[in-house]
């Protein structure tokens, strides 16, 4: 059974944290060990007094602030009386008054694989930040739920980095918390003293149902493997005016606009033969976010070979048979703001391109939008390579 970092720390402290180190710790409530405890409380037995303050990440350490792009305020922690400072709200990158007093920071995050979830440029922005002030960071590292040996999409394109993409990675991954912060440190300049706390018994080739561990929201739109594995496609639908099911049970499973015809956009989306994924009609009605109390004409997806299966060409191609049958009913690509951006199109963000959008748009086959920027995939793949720990 996988062991993840935080239990490493658990059963051997000092051989990472020496005797009075002042500590920091960027967590939430995905950040547990085996017996589902919180990284927090683990952490605070083992420094004590020497716990100096706690940060989190978008959504909050609990994990309680439900819709997207909602920022969190500054606290104190209840039970340890330190301050506990949002990395998404006035500031996204740690200032040197946070970081004043430490001599290391944690990081127990449990990411989803996927460029655009930001807990990844959380950790970027941080290490940025640590080593200017001097503070070394120790990363409590966990699988990538979704595997570790399949990488998926176009590389970033630099004109439309933002905190959903500040380096040229695409869209899916493949690497772990611990794999990304070499990257950052050995290909993209960033400059810091950094550790690992390393993934006993880990398999990259696993995906999350395979490794044994309980699964937690890692945020709250995230509340299953099926959500956190078909994320990498359907969260395209943020650029859009279609509902990517927020505001519903099944965030990310079910899309659709009540412009549509939910026959038709399952129809064709069946009709593409898509690896690994089948597609059945079924209507419902957010409860917030767009089309809140609207009933929505969609479909829900359902992944029945996870190990075929392509979130980032799914989600192409819905993105092109959205905008072939709907683009003259309704739907539509959302306008600025997005993500702490007021003049990129939210669509370029995610696809990391603009020239993607005009593939879509103009009916571009299955195999010309997977084949889209190898060149700028395969220069990640030599890259990551460098940096893979198991």
């Amino acid at each position: 059974m996988v062991s993840v970092g935080l239990e490493y720390l658990r059963e051997e402290p000092r051989r990472f944290i020496r005797e009075g180190e002042r500590i920091g710790l960027l967590y939430n409530a995905a950040s547990i060990d085996d017996r589902l405890v919180l990284s927090k409380d683990v952490v605070g037995e083992i420094a004590g007094e020497d716990l100096k303050a706690l940060f989190g990440p978008q959504h909050g350490v609990s994990s309680d602030v439900q819709d997207n792009m909602v920022e969190t305020a500054h606290s104190v922690d209840q039970r340890f009386g330190v301050p506990c400072y949002s990395l998404y709200g006035d500031t996204r990158k740690p200032t040197p008054e946070m970081l004043s007093g430490l001599d290391t920071l944690l990081v127990d995050l449990q990411d989803v694989g996927t460029r655009v979830y930001t807990y990844i440029w959380t950790l970027r922005l941080l290490m940025e930040a640590c080593g200017e002030a001097g503070v070394k960071v120790l990363i409590l590292d966990r699988p990538n739920p979704i595997g570790g040996n399949i990488v998926e999409g176009s590389t970033l394109e630099p004109e439309f980095s933002s905190f959903v993409g500040l380096e040229p990675m695409p869209m899916r991954h493949g690497m772990t918390v611990g794999e990304l912060a070499l990257w950052f440190l050995r290909c993209r300049g960033v400059k810091c003293s950094v550790e690992i706390v390393p993934i006993r018994g880990y398999d990259r080739d696993k995906l999350w149902p395979e490794l044994g561990s309980e699964w937690v929201l890692t945020s709250p739109n995230l509340p299953t493997f099926d959500s956190a594995l078909l994320y990498p496609g359907t969260v395209l639908l943020e650029g859009t005016n279609a509902s990517e099911g927020r505001g519903t049970t099944r965030p990310f499973e079910l899309v659709g606009g009540p412009w549509g015809d939910s026959g038709e956009l399952a129809g064709a989306m069946e009709a593409k033969r898509l690896p690994g994924v089948r597609f059945r009609t079924h209507d419902f009605q957010p409860t917030f976010q767009k089309w809140g109390g609207v009933t929505v004409k969609g479909m829900q997806l359902h992944v029945t070979n996870p190990r075929e299966f392509r979130p980032w060409l799914t989600g192409l191609v819905l993105l092109g048979e959205l905008w072939r049958l709907f683009q003259m009913r309704g739907f539509g690509w959302n306008d600025p703001p997005y993500e702490y951006e007021d003049e990129l199109l939210p669509i370029h963000m995610l696809l990391g391109s603009a020239h993607l959008r005009g593939l879509i748009e103009a009916g571009a086959t299955n195999e010309e939008l997977a084949g889209f920027g190898r060149e700028g995939l395969e220069l990640f793949i030599e890259e990551r390579a460098e940096c893979l720990i198991y």
